[in-house]
């Protein structure tokens, strides 16, 4: 009876803290906003303050408890600096969702600006290291749960998206590593590798000249909502599953790629050539 209990507890967010960075837009928003169904103690990190108060705004609406975060996870600063106000203001850490990020769509050999290599890295990459880093002490006292939001493009080469994929690489690399680290901590890593999901994300991403593309290059009715891709995260976080991979197309790449390479590259580059 008190080990069915305890399974049970371990199935639902309330009252327990989530810091979630990205949460102003795209996943991090429908993440928070399923998170808060449940009670939870929402801690939301992003640059936009304008947009991060509308979700705490709706997040509070639903029942829970909310707190705005500005900052840039590409500065070590900010995110030690969020991490020890939210273990001041709920007093623990129970969960870190690296979910910040940004994209970006060209041929290699059309880019003009490769800047946007450094900022994709910084980013995706280092981001969710700096964040990691300043809440790791946090989460091992609570035996918590470190989530890394990164994409189907961090598990296989995607055309027009070779900055990106880099990166995500490198994210997915370095939790998978932590992982094996962090045995017998009680701290568990739970990746996620998205396929592609309706986000701003698309229409902020950076072209060949370094500029936002200003408008989606996705065919959106044909891809997944972030509410369904957030309902798929927030069950692998009930479960600490060690890997989700959000659709079908990503689980069959993924088990093809060592045996049917070819096979794999012209499916990747079919995605992106109907952009969906």
């Amino acid at each position: 009876m008190m080990a069915a209990a305890a399974v049970i507890a371990m199935q639902s967010f309330a009252g327990k803290t989530v810091l979630i960075t990205g949460a102003s837009e795209g996943i991090g928003r429908a993440l928070a906003l399923t998170l808060a169904e449940e009670r939870a103690e929402l801690a939301l990190m992003a640059r936009d303050a304008v947009r991060l108060a509308e979700v705490v705004q709706a997040c509070v609406a639903r029942g829970a408890a909310a707190v705005a975060m500005r900052g840039d996870v590409a500065r070590r600063e900010d995110c030690a600096a969020v991490v020890a106000q939210t273990v001041a203001r709920y007093g623990a850490l129970d969960a870190l969702v690296n979910n910040a990020g940004f994209s970006m769509w060209a041929r290699f050999d059309a880019v003009s600006d490769f800047s946007v290599y450094e900022r994709l890295l910084a980013v995706n990459y280092l981001g969710a290291v700096y964040m990691t880093a300043a809440a790791l002490p946090h989460l091992k006292a609570r035996r918590g749960l470190i989530v890394a939001v990164a994409s189907l493009a961090g598990l296989t080469g995607v055309p027009e998206r070779t900055g990106y994929s880099a990166s995500k690489h490198a994210m997915i690399g370095f939790f998978e590593s932590l992982r094996i680290e962090l045995q017998r901590s009680g701290v568990d890593v739970s990746i996620v590798a998205p396929d592609f999901v309706v986000s701003q994300i698309h229409r902020r991403a950076i072209g060949p000249d370094g500029r936002p593309l200003g408008e989606t290059p996705m065919q959106e009715q044909h891809i997944m909502s972030a509410e369904r891709c957030a309902q798929l995260i927030a069950a692998a976080m009930r479960r600490r599953r060690r890997l989700l991979i959000t659709s079908m197309r990503g689980r069959l790449l993924r088990f093809a790629r060592p045996l049917l390479p070819q096979v794999v590259d012209r499916l990747s580059a079919r995605a992106i050539r109907e952009r969906r």
